[in-house]
């Protein structure tokens, strides 16, 4: 005992704090429980950069067993690799988003039963369905016959995104004349009393499935699930409206109106599927499995926005008292009496109420009242971005033993999916009249112009609740792919080598012919072909005592999203200027040690990217324009260490520790063009974004779990340290042509106003769960988990944000303004204190 003690000092003083666990039936029932709560509740589809939560887990591997849900309250990303490198499946089927190529949890919110039989594979493990992706893979297993017999009730309670969730589930298992049949329901429901004031959850899920074993040979599945859902959201915000509002979960997307809350950011997602899969094995030596999916989805985001007036967000730039007084660099004319009176002034006004920090609906009803009274459009109004898919994707993998050692994996993959990608009126907010025309370019071209028309075949066309304006486009993407792999053991190695090759092709078909683009928008646009594919290798070789060695590379080019392939997809029907396949090298050494005592892993990943595309719109504050950017050519790399163990000190208790550092580095400059819509030209340039990391994601986060477990008990006291956190940066600050230069004493031109990357403060976070189970009568039982998260209510630390796309100083390096938009950059902040209580009954 007394050595034990002493390795575990030394192993805690010499590595980051690390963790992972073997755990029971039980065990492992309330942790992918948590897991699971964990990560939902932290996912932000709808912000204003996506935040690419990227979610894996394995068995074999001590880190990341745990990593995916331990480090979720910071948005933690496997490896700070985007989630589109992540492949996920169901029954061998892909199901990653045709356009943006990742995979939408809420695709499978609220099947918490359904999802707990998730097949990981990290990025060098082989599977049976498909050749992981650069961050693994994984694929849940929808088999009605898969799921564990009986009923089981769930109730839970938190103080999260949603306050309440009902569960029931009913499976039969197989019957005795083959039949099995699975049925879940899942109402989730919160008010906006968790800590973020304003939102909303209103979700239902459900899950249906049928299967029979037909013979010894041949089964069928049939199964069908969706959760259709509306939620209001979160806003970010600046650090200075943080300060006024004393609140670091301040949200300026709501307000009030005749006395209640309503939140203008609202989401409506719903995506219902069906699945049907055929299994064959057709010996003892092969198996063919074949699956059909079928998947309408239909997701839509409300956004409040304004017509010939000022810009009703609460926490907007010009509303500051920075705006008024410089708080950041001494200039006289802007540090005077009257702008610290006029500071005052904007600081009393904000923090007077909070209903001066908030939207004022009564005021922009009146406003609209009134424009409606001089026979103008409405100066505000509401509306709904749709982005809604139909799907379809066919696969078929075969495995087949070759010998006792070698098995053979193969499979084809069909798919097509139809994008529909269009704005609609939400709300005319008390207005009666709302045109489809382009304000920005009426100061180039003039009101009435051909160019100021969002739809030259239906010109100044009159827009009321539930019409489409402003754009709207479909964008068509098929693909087919094969694939093949074979792995063997060979004498105390684990061998194996796998391969791809697909073709995928890009259309846009434009449903209004936009006045900038007359000839080029209305449509169909030409199509965009691409052949890629890659190969992996690897082995895993057991070197005796408990100790294993990992050894894998791979190279792939893998063909860029949909929705970063055209320039402006809202306006035209361009293409991205020199859009190539992203070419990827990727490797990995790690080391296993396995003992009665001990568990741990220790591996070091590498992986350089080359011809990235990245996509991004905003507005560009010093040409007073709506602005479509492109960057290709971008180089990315990603390296470091991540590290993993499980002291088993007694039979009851445990301590794990897991961590990581790493880097993910943007290594060039890269090639932007952009298109403004204030007359519709493109314009090229170069982005300085050499040195930029990814974005909103700890690139250094470590972890340390005392976990005790007797008698049914599950006792977690959890610390969680979080650093490196860079929020998204901008390019529009960064592109050559407006950046200072001056030249050193060797004549050597030196930029010296390039900014340097806003970063989030990290921190310590203190975690707990504890989980009992009394076992009844005839096999039933009965269990509570009780969760808490960030015990020592450590709001400081940063979960995500971006910098702003607007510039302080116009392209002749003149300080447009007193507000400085480089030190604003919008922010997230970690909920204080929260928890879930839930109970479980099996029966």
């Amino acid at each position: 005992m007394n050595k034990k003690l002493k390795l575990v000092v030394m192993a805690l003083s010499l590595s980051p704090a690390l963790m992972a666990q073997e755990v029971d039936s039980l065990a492992l029932d309330n942790q992918s429980e948590q897991a699971f709560t964990f990560t939902e509740a932290q996912l932000g589809e709808d912000d204003d950069v996506t935040q690419n939560v990227t979610v894996i887990s394995s068995n074999r591997n001590v880190y990341a067993s745990e990593v995916g849900y331990r480090f979720s309250p910071a948005r933690f990303k496997y490896r700070a690799f985007n989630s589109k490198y992540n492949d996920m499946y169901i029954n061998g089927n892909p199901v990653n988003d045709a356009e943006r190529g990742e995979f939408r949890y809420s695709f499978v919110g609220g099947l918490n039963n359904q999802t707990r039989a998730n097949e990981t594979t990290l990025p060098f493990e082989d599977n049976n369905y498909m050749m992981a992706g650069m961050a693994g893979a994984g694929n849940y297993n929808f088999r009605p016959s898969s799921f564990a017999t009986g009923q089981r009730a769930s109730l839970a309670g938190a103080n999260r995104n949603y306050n309440t969730r009902a569960m029931y589930t009913y499976n039969t298992g197989v019957t005795e004349k083959g039949w099995a049949f699975t049925g879940s329901l899942t109402y989730r429901w919160g008010n906006g009393t968790g800590f973020v004031e304003g939102t909303s959850y209103n979700s239902l899920s459900y899950f249906f499935g049928i299967e029979k074993l037909l013979n010894d040979h041949h089964s069928l599945s049939l199964v069908t699930w969706g959760n259709p859902t509306e939620r209001g959201t979160q806003a970010a915000s600046t650090d200075e409206m943080y300060w006024i509002a004393n609140d670091r979960q301040y949200n300026s997307a709501w307000g009030y109106q005749d006395g209640k809350k309503r939140n203008s950011r609202i989401v409506k997602d719903f995506a219902p599927a069906a699945l049907l899969t055929w299994d064959w094995t057709i010996d003892d030596q092969t198996k063919l499995t074949t699956t059909f999916l079928g998947k309408y989805a239909m997701y839509s985001s409300s956004r409040l926005n304004y017509n010939n007036s000022t810009n009703p967000a609460p926490d907007y730039y010009s509303n500051m008292p920075s705006y008024f007084f410089d708080v950041y660099a001494p200039y006289d004319g802007d540090r005077n009496e009257t702008a610290m009176a006029s500071w005052q002034t904007a600081y009393d006004y904000l923090s007077a109420s909070k209903e001066n920090r908030q939207i004022n609906w009564d005021r922009i009803y009146y406003a609209n009242r009134m424009a409606s009274l001089q026979g103008s459009d409405a100066m505000y109004y509401l509306q709904r971005y749709h982005d809604d898919q139909l799907s379809f994707s066919l696969a078929s993998y075969l495995q087949k033993s070759l010998s006792q050692l070698t098995t053979l994996h193969a499979g084809v993959q069909l798919s097509t999916n139809k994008g529909m990608h269009y704005q609609t009126m939400d709300d005319l907010l008390g207005a009666t009249s709302f045109h489809n025309t382009n304000t920005y370019v009426i100061k180039n071209y003039g009101e009435g112009s051909q160019e100021s028309q969002y739809d030259l075949n239906n010109p100044n066309q009159s827009i009321g609740k539930g019409d489409r304006f402003g754009y709207d486009y479909n964008i068509f993407v098929n693909k087919a792919q094969v694939w093949a792999g074979i792995s063997s053991d060979v004498d105390v190695a684990h061998l194996f080598a796998n391969g791809r090759i697909a073709a995928t092709t890009m259309q846009r078909d434009g449903k209004m012919r936009n006045g900038l683009a007359p000839e080029n928008s209305f449509g169909k646009s030409g199509t965009a072909k691409f052949l890629d594919g890659g190969a992996k290798v690897g082995a895993h070789v057991n070197m005796g005592h408990g100790s294993a060695m990992l050894i894998g590379m791979g190279y792939e080019l893998k063909t860029p999203a949909a929705r970063t392939a055209f320039q402006a997809a809202q306006v035209n029907n361009d293409f991205v200027k020199d859009l190539k396949q992203e070419k990827i090298f990727s490797a990995e050494l790690g080391y296993r040690l396995q003992t009665s005592w001990l568990h741990a892993n220790i591996n070091a990943f590498y992986s350089h990217l080359e011809d990235v595309t990245e996509q991004s719109m905003y507005y560009m504050d010093d040409r007073r324009s709506f602005t479509y950017v492109s960057l290709t050519g971008i180089e990315k790399e990603y390296y470091g260490l991540e590290l993993g163990m499980n002291f088993k000190l007694t039979d009851w208790l445990n301590i794990k520790t897991l961590g990581t550092i790493s880097d993910a580095i943007y290594v060039n400059d890269a090639d932007v063009r952009y298109m403004l819509s204030e007359d519709g030209k493109t314009y090229d340039d170069k982005v300085l974004n050499s040195g930029m990391r990814e974005g909103c994601t700890p690139l250094t986060a470590a972890s340390i779990d005392l976990s005790i477990h007797t008698n049914g008990w599950f006792i977690d006291l959890i610390g969680n340290y979080y650093d490196r956190i860079y929020l998204y940066y901008t390019p529009v600050t960064r592109y050559e042509s407006h950046q200072q230069k001056s030249y050193d004493n060797d004549g050597n031109e030196v930029i010296y106003n390039l900014p340097d990357q806003a970063k989030g403060k990290g921190g310590f976070m203190l975690d707990a769960s504890i989980g009992k189970n009394f076992f009844l009568s005839h096999g039933r039982r009965i269990g509570f988990n009780l969760m808490l998260t960030n015990i020592l209510n450590n709001t400081k630390i940063v979960t995500g944000g971006r910098e702003q796309s607007r510039t302080d100083i116009d392209e002749s390096g003149e300080s447009i303004r007193t507000y400085s938009f480089g030190n604003s950059p919008y922010k997230y902040y970690a909920n204080g204190i929260n928890g879930m209580l839930m109970i479980n009954y099996y029966f």
